[in-house]
Formats: structure tokens, C-alpha cells, sequence
């Protein structure tokens, strides 16, 4: 079985993520319909690709419609492992559900996934996908007055600003954490703050990054946030400033995070535990912190901005 937590590293020393094997799209009426019940998502609290899909489970009022089973934050070389009291399909591990797809499979076992519960596979791993298509395919069940996070007329723009965002700041912290060289490291890092510079800019003057609304784009950035400074800044090196001293990009994480469908989402022990006891090449001593102190539920004064 293949080992969960090595990085992959190119020759030059840079990180590279592996592609992502299974990328069928599900909802509407497809081959694979929206259907109560049919799906599952697996996910942890401490990943913020899976953290995306919670909040949009979430805002969207999916609960019912889509059944969640949380895995312990900490994984080793046998991959995620669920809660004996949490294992509806009947798996201890992740990786089973993955090889039971897939038996000949071996990349990484990745959360979030989509478990479909008729032909008993793993539907979809493609992260980027899953929230879109939590947006776009299951109409029928959201619940009244939920917002669109994907507007038809907004796309072009989130779509864009996703691009960037992903590669200079989502990916960005993972290019600069696992980088092997001093290099690379070097690039990840001035590219990932010279993007935060400019979100600090774009942030100062509108509440939301596209539009007037609350979007996708605002999800995707959030989740690489709430993580900042309490394991990107130690943890992956990234420590040219900290989130709390950039004012807009601060404020407006607040202003998200006092949200029920986005604290509720959080667990910074999970968060902390996850990263810092899963990556033994990064810190071998494997202590948690026990910081940073940070008030997220202080005022954030945004609600007067265009």
C-alpha cells in the first residue's frame, strides 16, 4: 500500500501534486443523477480542499442530501482511518475504498471524495470539481434562499480568479512547504505573497472577491486563510508576514468565518494536529503548538463596503 505523506518532488527540487485519478462529475441527470442519499463525502477538517466542500454542503443546505463521514486527523502509512462509530459502507480505511474502486490503484488516498453508494465506488477524487458540481447539478434540493456561490454571469471572472489564487496561494503554501530546494522554495514563497499583496489591495475597496456576492472564489481563498497562521506560517516556512497583519485580508477572513456554515466548518485542532503530526520530514518532534492566540470573532466592520 502506498505511503500517504511523502511530497512528490521534481528533479529541480519543486513540489508537484499528483493528478487526480477519478474525475467523473455527478448531479443533474447524467448517468450519475442528483439523488438523495445516493452520495457520500468523505472528508477531513484539517484538508482545505475538502474544507471547500463542507462549507458549500453547508450554505447550500445539502445536509440531507448528501450524507458526511469525517476521518481522524492524523493518517500514517495506512492512509485515512474513520471512526469505528462512522463507517457506513463499511470500510475502516480510506485506501479500502480506493482499492475497492480500483484494485490495481496507487496513488495517494486523498479526501475529499465522493462515494457513490448504488454501484459502490468512488465517483469522483477531483476536488475542484466536487463543489462546482454541489452548485451547478443539485438545484432541485437546495434549500430556499441559498445563495449562488456560482453565478452564471460571474463565471468567467471566478473562474480566472480561481486559476491564480490555486496556483500562487492554495497550491502556493503546498509548493513552498515541500519545496526540496532553497530555490524553489524562494519562488513559491515570493509568488504566494505578491498574490496576498494584491488580494490585500482588491480587498481594501469590496467585500467579496467577485461582484456583490458571496461566490466560490470567496470559499477557495478562505480555506488557505483560516490556515495561515496557524500552520503555514511555522509549518511551511511561509513567514514573510502573517495573515493578522495584512487589515483587509484579516477582516474579511473574519467577516466569513462568523458564519455559521464557516465556523462551524472549522476545527483548528484538527487542522493543527493533521499537519504538524503528518509530515515527519517537516517537524520530526511532532509538538503541536499551542498557538497562535488570534480572535477570529472580532469585529471585521466590512459590512459597509460595495
Amino acid at each position: 500500500m502506498t505511503a500517504q505523506f511523502p511530497a512528490e518532488t521534481s528533479a529541480d527540487g519543486a513540489f508537484v501534486r499528483q493528478p487526480y485519478q477519478f474525475q467523473g462529475r455527478f448531479g443533474g441527470s447524467g448517468p450519475y443523477p442528483a439523488q438523495a442519499g445516493r452520495y457520500r463525502l468523505y472528508v477531513s477538517l484539517a484538508c482545505p480542499w475538502a474544507h471547500r466542500a463542507i462549507i458549500v454542503r453547508s450554505l447550500l443546505g445539502l445536509e440531507e442530501t448528501l450524507p458526511m463521514s469525517v476521518v481522524f486527523p492524523v493518517r500514517d502509512e495506512r492512509g485515512w482511518e474513520l471512526p469505528e462509530h462512522d463507517r457506513p459502507d463499511g470500510f475502516r480505511f480510506l485506501s479500502e475504498a480506493y482499492l475497492r474502486t480500483d484494485p490495481d490503484y496507487t496513488g495517494r488516498f486523498t479526501v475529499p471524495c465522493i462515494w457513490d453508494t448504488v454501484r459502490g465506488e468512488i465517483m469522483t477524487n477531483n476536488y475542484p470539481d466536487i463543489t462546482l458540481d454541489l452548485e451547478t447539478r443539485f438545484g432541485a434540493f437546495v434549500r430556499p434562499g441559498a445563495p449562488d456561490l456560482y453565478p452564471e454571469r460571474l463565471r468567467p471572472e471566478i473562474d480566472a480568479l480561481n486559476a491564480v489564487v490555486y496556483q500562487d496561494v492554495n497550491n502556493g503554501v503546498y509548493r513552498a512547504g515541500f519545496a526540496a530546494s532553497q530555490e524553489r522554495h524562494a519562488e513559491a514563497v515570493t509568488a504566494l505573497f505578491a498574490r496576498l499583496d494584491d488580494l490585500e489591495e482588491r480587498l481594501t475597496w469590496q467585500r467579496y472577491l467577485v461582484g456583490d456576492q458571496l461566490t466560490e472564489a470567496d470559499i477557495r481563498l478562505f480555506t488557505t486563510l483560516v490556515r495561515f497562521d496557524a500552520v503555514y506560517v511555522g509549518h511551511f516556512k511561509c513567514n514573510l508576514r502573517r495573515l493578522v497583519e495584512y487589515p483587509a485580508l484579516w477582516a474579511y477572513a473574519r467577516d466569513l468565518y462568523q458564519r455559521p456554515a464557516f465556523r462551524g466548518s472549522v476545527s483548528f485542532d484538527h487542522i493543527k494536529r493533521h499537519y504538524y503530526l503528518t509530515h515527519p520530514k517537516l517537524d520530526p518532534s511532532g509538538i503541536v503548538p499551542l498557538g497562535p492566540l488570534t480572535d477570529w470573532e472580532a469585529p471585521h466592520h466590512r459590512e459597509s463596503l460595495p
